[in-house]
Formats: structure tokens, sequence, C-alpha cells
């Protein structure tokens, strides 16, 4: 997914890893322009980070506020989270909170349900690519059919349909599936089309419209707040401004009353944010298919077990990068 790795050294000769988005075109950003900014910043609180966030915001401003920029400093504000944990022993779930939930609820996304049922997982999510074919939509009612009697009754069922449906599909669909008990539709327009999916909260029935992963630091979010666009909110940390940014997001839902579930919570990044906050019980766990095979970019990355999945109880994040890959 155009990952790229960040590591911040102090020092003290505490490493600090981070998580960002963008690929190649944020890694010149990372290593050009924020390295001369940061260095030699002092870093002894959440609150210096938050100083060093507001600062590389602000100097970026002419290229940045959105996209890659915003990619690039939440791997920075990762790094820089770890680098803290580690230095005063604590893991980040708690640097952000003494108050930290030992468990979390995972869903399942891909193709699959009936291995998210075989896993234990509590919901089952699938991708879903709308072209207008009635074949497409007879597969979106079998998964439905069958992730329904795989999950039972409490069950969620979530369909990621990437900007592929508008709103008249949007509103069909929920017909079409309204015997499935549907808990949310994510990302059905372009992130643009703030009043669009605003208008379908009303024309769903009890269907959530969820999205965010394509938006970026709590002043997007303050848009889809001012908007009313969404039911739930999906922040990636490792995209919007890493756990600074998310945790601005969620001052802002609190305000609003909005549930917050982040964008692949269930990796370390988002994980620890949804341990320590007012986060939804609920987090992301990509799991491909069956015979799906993946680089094993970090080690340490806590697995879910019966549907649950716990922090690690070490510093920082509890990871660290697989050598061999970078």
């Amino acid at each position: 997914m155009w990952q790229i790795v960040v590591q911040v050294t102090s020092d003290t000769g505490q490493v600090g890893y981070g998580w960002g988005g963008g690929g190649k075109a944020s890694v010149p950003i990372v290593n050009g322009h924020f390295s001369e900014l940061i260095v030699g910043m002092e870093v002894n609180s959440s609150d210096d980070i938050a100083t060093i966030w507001d600062h590389l915001y602000f100097e970026s401003i002419p290229y940045g506020r959105k996209g890659v920029a915003l990619m690039a400093l939440s791997g920075v504000d990762l790094a820089l989270w770890d680098l803290l944990g580690k230095a005063e022993n604590k893991t980040v779930a708690h640097l952000i909170s003494p108050d930290v939930k030992s468990s979390i609820r995972c869903y399942g996304t891909g193709a699959d349900p009936l291995m998210h049922a075989e896993m234990g997982l509590r919901g089952t999510k699938t991708p879903h690519r709308w072209t207008g074919e009635q074949s497409e939509l007879d597969s979106l009612i079998a998964w439905a059919e069958t992730a329904r009697t795989a999950l039972g009754d409490d069950g969620q069922l979530m369909i990621d349909t990437y900007m592929s449906w508008d709103l008249e599909t949007t509103v069909a669909m929920a017909g079409h599936l309204a015997d499935y008990q549907i808990h949310w539709f994510e990302d059905v327009l372009n992130p643009d089309e703030l009043e669009g999916q605003a208008k379908l909260r009303n024309l769903v029935g009890d269907v959530n419209i969820a999205g965010g992963e394509h938006e970026f630091s709590h002043h997007g979010f303050n848009e889809i707040a001012r908007v009313g666009a969404m039911d739930i909110w999906q922040p990636d940390i490792t995209w919007c401004g890493g756990i600074t940014a998310g945790l601005r997001i969620l001052d802002i839902a609190a305000n609003f009353d909005i549930p917050v579930v982040p964008h692949r919570g269930a990796e370390v990044w988002g994980l620890h944010l949804v341990a320590a906050t007012a986060c939804e019980d609920l987090a992301e766990y990509l799991t491909g298919g069956r015979n799906t095979e993946t680089d094993e970019v970090w080690f340490g990355a806590p697995e879910p077990v019966d549907g649950q999945i716990d922090i690690s109880e070490s510093p920082g994040f509890g990871i660290a990068p697989n050598e061999s890959l970078l």
C-alpha cells in the first residue's frame, strides 16, 4: 500500500520507528525537508511531539496540507511516539492514557466470510468494486447470505465499495441488502463529495455511511463534521497525520458524538490509539484470502486470537522492522 518505514534516532541512543504512506514520493520529504526541520529538536513529552507536528505541517503548507506530505508526516509522528515510549519505558497507549483497553474486538477484511468466522472474528467486510453488472449484485447478495449465516445475528457485516458507487446505486443497494442488516457502507462516493454522503445518511435506512481513510488531518475532519457527511469516521493513522492527528480528530468526533473506527486499526499504529481512547472497541484486521502470502515487515506485531487482539506490553509500539526488507 505504498507504505514507508521512518526511523528517528535520539542523542541518547533511542531509536523510534514509524509507518507512513506515500511511497517513494514521500521519502525525500522525510529525509530532506522534514529532517532539516526537526534534527536538533527536543522530544521529552507528547506536547513536544505536537509542537513538532505543527511545525512540520506549517512549513509544508505550500506543497502539503493533504496527500503525500501528510502521509510523510504520519511516519515521522509515529516514529516520535515510538521513540518517546521507549525513552519512558511505556507503551504508546500508556503515553496517551493510563486507562487502556486490555483487549479489542476485531473484524476481518477480505472476501471470505467463512474464514473470518473460523478465526472467531466479530465481523466481516468485503471489498466490492461496482461497474454495473448484474452478476456483481448477485455475488454481493450471495456474500451477504453466506456472511450472515456464518457470523450469526450478532456478527457485523460491512461493504467497502472503494468509491465505486454513486448516490443512486447506494440507495438501491440498501434496498437489495435490507434483509442482511449491513452495519456500514464504506467509501461509497469520492471523498470530496461530502454533501452527497451527508444526503445518503437519510436515504439508506439503518445502514451507516462510513469513511475517512482518504481524509487528512483534523482540519479535513472538521470539514466532514461541518457538513455532517458520515455516521462513522475511519481515519488511517499512518496517512492522516499519525497519533497526534488522530487524537485531534477524536476530540472533534467527541463534540459531534461520532464513532471512530480507524482504517487498518488492528495494525499497531491504530491499535494503540484504539486501546487508549474513546475509539470504538473494533479494529480492522486485513486477512486477504486463505492462501495469501505477505511479507513480514514488522516483527512483534500482535495477531488476533478468538476474535480479540491485545497490544504488546513492550515500550513504544512494541515492534521492530524486518531489516532484510529495508
